[in-house]
């Protein structure tokens, strides 16, 4: 069965560690659109956070391309247009923020426009993702958080340390992980998102509208929080990187971020090169 859509994570799978694209990859993933394949990248990142790649990857600002933020708490167009929402209430980050007090965690939540923060002393990781998906930090006190906002996810994020102290622990009461979808996206992150938030539910979701089917999908990916649409995929392809976890998952397994896998795994599985 032929891939038509192609779907790739970002940190640790798409770039390389100095967050670069490669001329490799940028070719590779033009010759697939070029033939009509949909390639969807699909992050923990805002849509800010992806703006810089899709543009050079000729994807930017258009109705018929797509992208998935915030680990599949969006499934948006790359015009910004949202096509499916998973987020959390306010209850819900009331919750949460609580939680990460109770457990003397950094904590921060993001919308689709702002990082908030109720931690006077804001966390390094914190300014880190800031910079990183181009998104400013606001920081409100819990008062000053209002129900009018739309939360795509929250974040405990601190020393990565902390963050396997807090779950082997088991500092998260079983009810959180009832409630929501928690991940581990980075070492300093552990993300709590909708229930029905993951990048193999939104990869799901998005090829349900666009008439694609489950075999016909290609998914790659190095992460804790790429497990969904690794699996959900009918070709998952892990990097040479991945974890082990990843790995076991996986159908394939391609060359390191830093040894353009990407390109590798499209010439091979997509272009048939």
């Amino acid at each position: 069965m032929a891939i038509k859509l192609v779907a790739i994570d970002i940190d640790g799978t798409l770039v390389t560690d100095e967050k670069q694209l490669t001329n490799e990859t940028i070719t590779a993933i033009n010759a697939a659109t070029a033939q009509g394949v949909k390639v969807v990248l699909c992050t923990g990142r805002p849509l800010n956070g992806v703006q810089a790649y899709l543009k050079k990857l000729g994807l930017a600002d258009q109705a018929e391309s797509y992208v998935i933020t915030f680990n599949g708490s969006l499934v948006q167009n790359t015009n910004g247009d949202i096509i499916v929402r998973h987020t959390v209430a306010f209850n819900d980050y009331l919750d949460m923020e609580l939680l990460s007090r109770k457990a003397g965690l950094h904590f921060h939540v993001e919308t689709d426009q702002f990082i908030y923060t109720a931690n006077r002393d804001i966390s390094p990781y914190s300014i880190a993702e800031s910079f990183l998906v181009n998104t400013p930090i606001k920081y409100r006190t819990v008062d000053e958080m209002t129900d009018e906002l739309s939360f795509s996810k929250g974040m405990l994020i601190d020393d990565p340390a902390l963050i396997t102290k807090a779950l082997t622990e088991k500092t998260i009461p079983d009810e959180f992980y009832e409630r929501f979808y928690i991940v581990r996206s980075e070492p300093y992150f552990l993300e709590l998102m909708n229930k029905d938030a993951s990048k193999g539910n939104a990869i799901r979701d998005l090829a349900g509208q666009l008439d694609i089917k489950q075999d016909e999908i290609m998914a790659l990916g190095d992460q804790e929080n790429d497990l969904t649409m690794i699996d959900y995929a009918g070709l998952g392809v892990a990097m040479g990187n991945a974890i082990d976890e990843v790995k076991a998952h996986a159908n394939q397994e391609t060359l390191t971020n830093q040894k353009n896998g990407v390109a590798a795994a499209i010439n091979k599985y997509v272009l048939n090169k």
